[in-house]
């Protein structure tokens, strides 16, 4: 979890969706089927420095505004799962054509297929 910054106290509501902007609180309702667009209110002066590059604000469970240290460059991914696609970039190279045997001149010719499939007259 991270460190408490400002106890606000704020009731939270589930119709609202919280979060930080220039050091305040702000709220804003959140999307409903068939409804309206909501405009955002501030909902208290929490009168914060905030440091966004380094930082991530947020409101937290009881209500007072929190940071957390951001996480830079993510998480690490497998090894297993960056080799996966070197095997079909690999895969989808065209097969090399081979020259054509001699051997298949000699064979006899194929039977010609007969005139229109159905009833005959």
């Amino acid at each position: 979890m991270g460190e408490k910054i400002a106890k606000t106290g704020i009731k939270r509501d589930n119709d609202l969706m919280y979060y930080i902007k220039t050091g305040d609180v702000w709220a804003t309702p959140r999307k409903k089927p068939g409804m309206p667009k909501g405009k955002a209110q501030k909902v208290a002066a929490a009168g914060i420095e905030m440091d966004y590059s380094k930082y991530l604000y947020y409101l937290d469970g009881d209500g007072d505004v929190a940071r957390k240290e951001r996480q830079v460059g993510g998480s690490k991914r497998k090894k297993t799962a960056k080799a996966a696609p070197a095997k079909k970039a690999a895969a989808k190279k065209p097969a090399a054509k081979k020259p054509a045997a001699k051997k298949a001149a000699k064979k006899a010719p194929a039977k010609k297929a007969g005139g229109k499939k159905g009833k005959k007259k």
